[in-house]
């Protein structure tokens, strides 16, 4: 299909997974990051900047009730499998909405899980309907397509992070302390599910090498891309949104300026 932009080995499509996913090449991906709808779009209320404001995000965050949710999971994780070389690796976020969804779909595809991470964000807003503990994380789970392939383990950069930035030291742990999207990220505009370059930027660090190639089929604000193509990695970036595709694009340019990275 006719890439939306395209600049070396950075690619943005729009539409939907669904659709595109088919039409790209079998197992020509190391690497996927998936930062998939929560389904959290209730008509609630939040905490942002101290004022109250409603948790809806958009159409594409509205659950459609149990099953046709995990349908949607199901499906979407399916067809990143056959892009996945035989020793790629998934990452998918989630909260508590969504993310046992995700761990099921895994498995019953034959995915094996390799971590669960556990992002603590030390500056998550308060719960203002006081009714329960305030959600100060995400879960990230981490796994291979094919339990008997080898993935890819940057044990001794992780470890060397570990030792610099780890109060507990000697090994990365699945408790990552990383505050929430700051706001020089989100210079050339805002998405409401932004996810931090630093978070990001361990991930792929972590799992991938220069020269691999990575897919998000969620793009969103592409901070996913922005990461990639800093650290000498491919990207393939998908999402329905015109708006959000420009966002990408924008902070591109910005990066290879050497702005906000």
């Amino acid at each position: 299909m006719q890439p939306y932009f395209k600049e070396k080995d950075f690619t943005l499509l729009n539409g939907d997974s669904l659709e595109i996913i088919p039409e790209l090449e079998p197992e020509s991906v190391n690497l996927i990051f998936a930062d998939p709808p929560y389904n959290l779009s209730n008509g609630g209320i939040t905490c942002k900047a101290g004022k109250m404001v409603c948790v809806n995000k958009g159409d594409w965050d509205k659950s459609q009730g149990f099953e046709k949710d995990y349908e949607f999971t199901y499906n979407w994780i399916k067809l990143c499998k056959t892009l996945l070389k035989p020793n790629g690796t998934i990452w998918i976020s989630g909260t508590s909405h969504s993310i046992y969804q995700v761990g099921h779909a895994l498995q019953k595809l034959g995915f094996h899980i390799i971590n669960d991470i556990v992002w603590y964000k030390p500056n998550a807003p308060p719960n203002l309907a006081c009714k329960c503990f305030a959600h100060s994380h995400e879960t990230v789970i981490w796994a291979r397509k094919d339990k008997n392939e080898k993935h890819y383990f940057n044990y001794p950069l992780m470890k060397e992070w570990a030792d610099k930035f780890s109060p507990e030291g000697k090994q990365m742990r699945s408790l990552w302390n990383i505050p929430l999207t700051p706001p020089i990220e989100k210079n050339n505009g805002k998405h409401p599910t932004q996810k931090p370059i630093e978070l990001l930027r361990r991930i792929i660090s972590a799992s991938s090498k220069k020269g691999d190639l990575i897919l998000d089929p969620f793009n969103g604000s592409g901070t996913t891309g922005i990461v990639a193509h800093a650290l000498g990695r491919g990207y393939i970036g998908i999402d329905k949104e015109k708006e959000f595709l420009d966002l990408t694009i924008k902070r591109f340019n910005d990066l290879n300026n050497k702005k906000n990275y």
